[in-house]
């Protein structure tokens, strides 16, 4: 994102700050405590280090997220939700709820949909 300007309507907004897959999985995340880098990357596997550097570093523009670098050898920098992003607390809690009532897809349907399409 390299408008730094976020659109006025709420839900697009929302996706514009939590926008693809790792985004709200990094928010879930750091919704446990402060998290190392390492550690964020050891609980979401498959994330590349380039992709978590960019997500945190928009939370962090936006006020989502703190960085915290310690002057230490070696150095450690530990990042935590703010305030703000402690907000989203709720919100994820709802897209849980939310999802865990969308039954599986359902394979007689797939096929029904093949033998009318036939």
């Amino acid at each position: 994102m390299t408008n730094s300007r976020l659109p006025e309507c709420g839900v697009a907004r929302f996706l514009t700050l939590l926008n693809g897959p790792w985004a709200t999985l990094i928010v879930r995340e750091l919704l446990h405590g402060p998290r190392r880098f390492t550690e964020l990357r050891a609980a979401l596997p498959g994330i590349s280090p380039h992709t978590l550097t960019s997500r945190l570093r928009q939370f962090e523009t936006h006020g989502i997220v703190t960085r915290t670098a310690y002057a230490q050898i070696p150095p450690r920098v530990e990042y935590r939700l703010t305030p703000l992003g402690e907000g989203l607390h709720d919100v994820l809690n709802a897209m849980a709820a939310w999802a865990v009532t969308v039954p599986d897809a359902r394979s007689d349907v797939i096929g029904d949909t093949e033998a009318a399409s036939s």
